[in-house]
């Protein structure tokens, strides 16, 4: 007796064919078991197919998929800090991912830079500077490369910087204070907020464009920088808009002339130094975001475009004008480029003026 059959319906078909040659009298229960056959084909449903999976998110969709460390080379307190939390606190309501803000102060920003190279090239650790990222390197040795070891994102804000004067100093402009200062030439002290610091280079820059002889005075903090200067221990400072501005409305200073393009709205009387007849007296300083060197292009231009986004919302261009700062939006490619010409501009200032710092 024949048993059923799980072979396909095809193939029974195909075998009864054979079978009808030589046995002809079981040709019947053949086509029964290949009737039974296609019932049971016709009436078991197919296997259902594997579920597909779906394919595997982008780096720039999944992320950010933890916390973000924004790191702040400097101590709590100050500008950094102020914008660094604000923006902090400006990704985390975009991006519903907590900004954890770590300061790291110390050695020259050194310190701070080097825990983010050593982080994972993932987006999810990143690094505010100022200009003085691409000082550093021609002033000291630094245990990363300034460029090659960091991806530029995007720039945050952005000062110019003025020359201000100890009123007892007999000069109304900038051309009066330049035929004083050529006429005693080594007497002259200027103050800096820290040796190498950008307030330095702004003064050994004038030094040479203008032909000067002048003395440096280091100081820890433009704060005491500026109160020697109102007592007038020394002569001259290039300062930030911000904490002159009260003492130059008092008359405790005197502002000769500005760096940047234009006059400044709230200083309209000082011109720049271009108007003032001395060109080159570039000294404009800025902030920016850096990520590790390695870092996916697509998450540098997430990144970079929520910074742009955020950088023209009124509340944060308030509070940045509150610093003294205005916003200052670019792409990867032109922070890299600035970096890379202020780099080599002021290595030519720290050269030409053998400029030396002790770290």
């Amino acid at each position: 007796m024949l048993k059923s059959c799980s072979m396909p319906a095809c193939g029974i078909i195909a075998l009864a064919a054979r079978f009808s040659l030589t046995f002809p009298a079981m040709l019947p229960a053949m086509f029964l078991m290949c009737a039974s056959s296609l019932a049971v084909a016709q009436s078991t449903p197919s296997a259902p197919s594997a579920p597909s999976t779906p394919s595997a998110q982008s780096p720039q969709q999944a992320y950010p998929n933890k916390p973000i460390r924004l790191i702040l080379p400097y101590a709590p307190g100050g500008s950094t800090s102020i914008i660094g939390r604000l923006i902090g606190q400006k990704l985390t309501d975009a991006w519903g991912q907590q900004v954890l803000v770590d300061n790291r102060p110390g050695g020259n920003t050194i310190i701070g830079s080097e825990a983010m190279v050593k982080s994972a090239p993932d987006g999810h650790t990143i690094l505010m500077v100022s200009i003085a990222h691409v000082i550093n390197p021609s002033l000291f040795a630094t245990p990363y490369d300034a460029f090659k070891d960091f991806a530029p994102v995007a720039t945050l804000c952005s000062t110019e910087q003025m020359l201000v004067i100890n009123p007892g100093v007999p000069a109304n402009n900038l051309k009066e204070f330049i035929a004083y200062a050529k006429a005693r030439p080594g007497q002259l002290n200027y103050a800096s907020s820290n040796a190498g610091s950008p307030t330095h280079l702004a003064s050994a820059l004038l030094e040479i464009v203008a032909g000067l002889k002048m003395q440096h005075v280091p100081y820890k903090g433009g704060g005491p920088a500026l109160a020697d200067l109102v007592g007038g221990q020394v002569q001259l400072y290039f300062s930030p808009p911000l904490p002159a501005m009260p003492l130059i409305k008092a008359g405790k200073l005197k502002a000769l002339a500005t760096s940047g393009d234009s006059r400044w709205s709230v200083l309209p009387q000082v011109p720049t130094f271009n108007e003032a007849g001395l060109p080159g007296i570039d000294v404009r300083t800025w902030y920016g975001i850096l990520a590790p060197t390695g870092t996916p292009t697509a998450i540098i231009g997430k990144l970079s475009g929520e910074f742009a986004r955020m950088l023209a919302l009124p509340d944060l261009k308030e509070t940045l004008a509150t610093q003294g700062l205005d916003p200052l939006i670019s792409t990867p490619e032109q922070f890299t480029a600035m970096m890379r010409a202020d780099g080599a501009r002021f290595a030519k200032v720290i050269k030409a003026g053998n400029i030396k710092v002790e770290q």
